[in-house]
């Protein structure tokens, strides 16, 4: 499938510029990526061609709270509609627009951007959303020493802390309400899950945005156009729409990779390399052993499998191991771990790869953190 990224505000721009630097050498899924900002030294900061970068409005229309924020990105959305007709979104056979819920220029725009784009084209509209971490809106959280979450270290040199946000939560809850019925479907990052201990914001930033963009490209880029050999079961818009829904249900996503042996030498003694055959039992060691990782790892948003309604599947790799045992033996996996029979999936050869890989996407779930978000949302209200 065809995929247009719409990054928004200063996270959805980094997130944005990863996904497109993560789109698999010949495997196209990718018709534009266009950045969207009031600050024009983030603008700056990505790779996107000029053309795709827009700035919008005034950072001090957007300097006064979520509210006048959403007022501003209502007067904007439909300017940002015609920048994006600079590239091909009728291309497009589904929209992506990232953003992170924390802050204000994000949070007030794109709902209303992704109601102008629901009601200018026929396609599905997806938000991917980084949520807050903890340390942004509770000077303790995690944090013994009373330092706000910062090492001393980080809180005596200037410029190395994460600046807080005290309003991080509540802007977060707020902009989810307003997707609601609005996006077709919404993946939240939870940033907070992804830090490790006593690491910052800004140092997490590029690793957290690489790690959504692999599991992005796995998903996306499987029913893409290949260079290559062309899939047994090919993913596209119409399955993806039919796994996520179009009622704005909460997804997150999985992945999980292992390198395997792709070649043999002659006579063992590196010599003459030629393509390894695989025996079946290996491919299906393989997959399972991705598929399960995928499955029980790190999720973008935490939650208990068995809670999804709905999941998909993408088994990647070298043809070779992608045999259909292995792959048909991966979805039984999937379709155990979520106790239900509302399962797709599918495979995405990788000629010159050197990993079996596994995209996981689990669609209609709930979370503990979300309930977190929305306690510290009322607390402070």
């Amino acid at each position: 499938m065809q995929l247009e990224v719409i990054g928004v505000g200063g996270a959805g721009c980094r997130i944005a510029d990863s996904i497109r630097a993560a789109e698999p050498a010949g495997h196209a899924f990718l018709t534009d990526v266009f950045a969207f900002d009031t600050d024009e030294a983030d603008l700056q900061r990505t790779v996107l061609p000029e053309s795709h970068r827009y700035r919008y409005g005034t950072e001090s229309a957007f300097d006064d709270g979520l509210e006048a924020a959403t007022e501003a990105g209502q007067e904007h959305a439909a300017e940002l509609l015609e920048v994006l007709e600079r590239g091909s979104p009728t291309e497009a056979d589904a929209f992506l627009v990232a953003v992170g819920l924390g802050g204000v220029t994000g949070g007030g725009t794109v709902p209303a951007l992704v109601a102008a784009l629901q009601r200018t084209y026929d396609e599905s509209v997806y938000v991917l959303a980084t949520l807050p971490a903890d340390r942004e809106f509770d000077a303790d959280a995690g944090d013994p020493s009373g330092l706000g979450g910062r090492s001393k270290r980080a809180s005596t040199t200037a410029g190395e802390n994460t600046p807080p946000r005290p309003d991080a939560a509540t802007n977060a809850v707020r902009t989810l309400e307003r997707l609601e019925g609005v996006a077709s479907a919404i993946v939240p990052f939870d940033n907070e899950t992804w830090l490790r201990p006593g690491e910052e914001l800004a140092d997490a930033r590029d690793r957290s945005n690489r790690a959504l963009a692999t599991r992005i490209a796995a998903v996306f880029a499987g029913g893409g156009e290949s260079d290559g050999p062309v899939a047994q079961t090919v993913i596209d818009a119409s399955d993806i729409e039919r796994i996520v829904g179009n009622e704005s249900a909460i997804v997150t996503l999985g992945y999980a990779e292992e390198t395997v042996e792709t070649t043999s030498s002659k006579f063992g003694l590196g010599l003459l390399p030629t393509e390894r055959e695989v025996e079946t039992s290996e491919a299906v060691s393989a997959v399972e052993t991705v598929v399960r990782k995928g499955i029980r790892g790190k999720l973008t948003l935490e939650c208990e499998p068995d809670i999804a309604a709905r999941g998909l599947l993408i088994v990647g790799g070298p043809p070779a191991w992608l045999n259909r045992q292995a792959i048909a033996e991966g979805r039984w996996t999937l379709e155990s771990a979520i106790g239900g029979s509302g399962i797709l999936g599918g495979d995405a050869p990788r000629p010159d790869g050197e990993t079996v890989f596994a995209g996981v996407v689990l669609a209609d779930v709930e979370s503990d953190r979300l309930e977190r978000l929305r306690d510290v949302a009322a607390q402070s209200e």
